[in-house]
């Protein structure tokens, strides 16, 4: 019987309460089972129940948002130490199964053995689907939590109770063994192709992530569309010439008070610097240098003088 018994997988869930602080334990309120015969994965036998936990305290007078269970859902239910010999019977010498109870159901089993004083059961292997599934099938469902896997595959949503987890559990290893199954088979055909059922990712564009084109490569722009040779060549080199450094100019952020400069650490702002081609200071200096140069233009019509001078001045 023992020997049988070896070969059955038997996937188990627990649902506890959230402590709210590091000093509180975890109480186990709800504790579901079912038995799986591995060679036609079909379910041989099931367990679930409630149970109230040492301290009701640890549990919410309204449903958590999470599994729903209440204070007055477990009120009545038995406690751990009178449902412990039917866990035992179900756990002790079957492959454990689920999804993340290495780290955490496995722990809070042999808590709650370890508080009544018995031996707690013992798996006889363990199979836990979420480092299994994050290995061989992960990047494709997202953050490999069960909802996301189920959401996935189309299985509806997560109810987050103890049998129906199980049931659900069962069903997402199914169907990533079947799709890994039909890979492997035919990996030059298939291998990858979930890659482009993920739609790309949209990006849109904004002033927070658009690097904005300088004064002064927007003048030299109009300049070589507007001006004749001769003036656009001379101011495209007084204005190179005149230009500081674009490594050396920072802008200062309206946000922070008394003026003091700030290095934004956001990606999509890190680059978004205005570029002058003159030091503010300067102002002055650098419309008489522009107004110089328009008045030696002799040959040029009086029109364009006039525009050009009207695009670099506003």
């Amino acid at each position: 019987m023992k020997s049988e018994m070896s070969n059955e997988v038997v996937f188990f869930d627990l649902e506890t309460n959230v402590p709210k602080n590091p000093t509180q334990k975890f109480w186990i309120l709800e504790f579901g089972a079912m038995v799986v015969c591995p060679r036609k994965l079909v379910e041989l036998e099931s367990y679930c129940t409630l149970i109230r936990p040492g301290d009701l305290s640890a549990v919410g007078v309204n449903p958590a948002r999470c599994h729903g269970i209440s204070r007055g859902t477990v009120l009545e239910a038995p406690s751990f130490e009178e449902v412990a010999d039917k866990i035992f019977k179900i756990l002790d010498g079957r492959i454990w199964a689920g999804h993340n109870i290495r780290r955490f159901d496995c722990v809070r089993i042999r808590e709650a053995f370890k508080e009544i004083g018995r031996v707690a059961p013992e798996p006889v292997a363990l199979i836990d689907s979420l480092p299994v599934l994050s290995d061989k099938f992960g990047r494709r469902a997202g953050d490999m939590k069960m909802a996301s896997l189920a959401n996935y595959f189309g299985l509806g949503e997560q109810k987050h109770r103890s049998l129906d987890d199980v049931r659900m559990n069962l069903e997402v290893v199914k169907h990533c063994a079947t799709v890994l199954f039909l890979e492997s088979a035919i990996p030059s055909v298939l291998k990858d192709q979930w890659k482009q059922d993920i739609s790309p990712s949209i990006t849109t564009r904004s002033r927070g992530n658009v690097m904005e084109p300088s004064i002064s490569s927007t003048m030299n722009q109009k300049l070589h569309q507007e001006a004749p040779p001769s003036i656009s060549s001379t101011m495209n080199k007084k204005l190179h010439q005149e230009a500081p450094p674009i490594s050396m100019m920072t802008t200062r952020s309206r946000s922070k008070p008394n003026n003091e400069e700030t290095s934004r650490k956001s990606p999509s702002v890190l680059n978004r610097r205005r570029v002058v081609p003159y030091p503010t200071g300067n102002l002055g200096q650098m419309t008489e240098k522009v107004k110089n140069m328009l008045r030696d233009a002799r040959n040029t019509p009086l029109n364009n003088l006039l525009r050009h001078s009207h695009t670099l001045l506003r």
